[in-house]
C-alpha cells in the first residue's frame, strides 16, 4: 500500500489590488464581444459607449468581481471609478455600497476623470461632489496627451486634493521623453506640496523604455519624490525593468486593470495569476525573481494602501492566505487558489 503525500500548506500575505477598474467590469454576465481599437481614443470611446449598456448596475457589477477577487486571496484594492459630466459620481456610489458589503476587503476608490478633466466641463464639480459620496482619492489622466493642458490639467488635480486633503493616483500612458517629462512634474509637485508617499501614477509607460536619455534621472525623481507605480503587465503593454526600478529605490505595485470589461477579453480577478504574469512578461527564472513579483502584488500594495497587517506581514500574524504549495515560487507558477482567506484571525471566504 502506497501512502498518499500530505499537501504542503504555505501561509503567505494576503494580496492586493493596486491597479483596477470594478465599474467596468463585466464579471459573472453574459459574454461581451469588443470592438476594434487601436488607440487609446478608440479605447476610451469604447468604453463611453459601454457605459450606459450593462443590463446590470455597477454595484451587482462591482459586487460579482470583487467577492470573487475576495475569495481569491484580495483583502485591499486601488479601484479606479469613472466620474464624468455624464456619469455624474453614480459609479462611485455604486462601487462604495458593492464594497460595503465585503467587510473583509479594504477597497480606497479613485476618482477617475477618463473622459476628460480640464477637456469636459462638469467633471471638476462631479469630481468634488464624488469625494463626499465614496470616493477616497483624486485621479488624473494624461495631462499631455489626453488633456493637452499638462499644468492645466495638474493645477486641478493637485488642488482639489489639496482642498479636499486626498491622495493622488493619476493614469499617464504617454511614452517617450514627452512621458517622461510628465513624470517629472509630477514628482515636482508632489515634492513641493510635502506629498511624499500620497502620489501614484498607474502604467507610466514611459518608465518602461530604457532606450531614453533621460530615464535615469526620472527614476531618481520619482523615488525621491515618493511615488509608488502601479503596473498591470497587460497584453503588449511595456513592463518595468525590475532590477533597475529596485536600484533607483522605485516602489512598484501591481494591479489587474481592466477585468472583463470593454478594454479587454482578459483578466481574472485574481492577484496570485497577476503575479504570475508580472514574473512571465519580466522574465523571472529563479525562485528568488518570483518571490519578488509576489511580493509587488501582496505587501508592496499592503504598503501603498496603508494596511499594516499586510505591509508588515510575519508568520504569526492573523491576517494571512494559506494555499497548497510547497514555496512561494511554486505559488506564482501554478495560480492555485487560496484554500484559507484569514483577516483578522477571521475566515472572510
Amino acid at each position: 500500500m502506497t501512502a498518499t503525500p500530505t499537501p504542503t500548506r504555505l501561509r503567505t500575505p494576503g494580496l492586493v489590488d493596486g491597479h483596477v477598474h470594478p465599474d467596468k467590469s463585466s464579471w459573472g454576465a453574459p459574454w461581451m464581444s469588443r470592438r476594434p481599437a487601436s488607440t487609446l481614443a478608440e479605447l476610451i470611446e469604447n468604453d463611453r459607449a459601454t457605459q450606459f449598456s450593462y443590463a446590470r448596475s455597477v454595484e451587482e457589477r462591482a459586487h460579482a468581481l470583487l467577492s470573487h477577487a475576495l475569495a481569491n486571496g484580495t483583502l485591499g484594492m486601488r479601484a479606479h471609478v469613472d466620474v464624468s459630466s455624464e456619469l455624474g459620481t453614480a459609479n462611485v456610489e455604486g462601487v462604495r455600497a458593492a464594497a460595503e458589503r465585503l467587510p473583509g476587503l479594504t477597497v480606497q476608490i479613485v476618482a477617475f476623470p477618463q473622459f476628460g478633466l480640464v477637456t469636459n466641463p462638469g467633471t471638476l464639480e462631479a469630481m468634488a461632489a464624488s469625494l463626499d459620496t465614496g470616493a477616497d482619492l483624486v485621479g488624473g489622466i494624461d495631462p499631455g496627451g489626453i488633456e493637452g493642458d499638462l499644468h492645466g490639467h495638474l493645477d486641478v488635480v493637485f488642488g482639489l486634493a489639496d482642498r479636499a486633503g486626498r491622495d493622488i493616483d493619476i493614469h499617464l500612458h504617454d511614452g517617450g521623453e514627452d512621458g517622461l517629462a510628465q513624470i517629472r512634474e509630477i514628482a515636482r509637485r508632489t515634492t513641493a506640496a510635502g506629498r511624499h508617499g500620497r502620489v501614484t501614477i498607474g502604467h507610466a509607460f514611459a518608465l518602461c523604455d530604457t532606450e531614453l536619455p533621460s530615464l535615469g534621472e526620472t527614476l531618481d525623481l520619482v523615488a525621491e519624490a515618493g511615488i509608488w507605480i502601479a503596473t498591470c503587465a497587460l497584453g503588449p503593454d511595456p513592463v518595468p525593468e525590475l532590477d533597475r526600478f529596485e536600484r533607483h529605490g522605485v516602489r512598484l505595485v501591481a494591479g489587474s486593470d481592466g477585468v472583463r470589461d470593454s478594454w479587454s477579453p482578459f483578466g481574472t480577478g485574481s492577484m496570485v495569476d497577476r503575479a504570475h504574469l508580472l514574473a512571465y512578461r519580466t522574465g523571472a527564472i529563479t525562485d528568488a525573481e518570483l518571490e519578488r513579483a509576489f511580493s509587488i502584488a501582496s505587501v508592496a500594495g499592503g504598503a501603498m494602501l496603508g494596511l499594516p497587517e499586510i505591509a508588515e506581514w510575519t508568520p504569526e500574524s492573523t491576517t494571512y492566505l494559506e494555499f497548497e504549495a510547497e514555496n512561494l515560487a511554486q505559488l506564482v507558477t501554478d495560480r492555485p487558489a487560496p484554500q484559507r482567506v484569514v483577516r483578522g484571525g477571521v475566515s472572510v471566504v
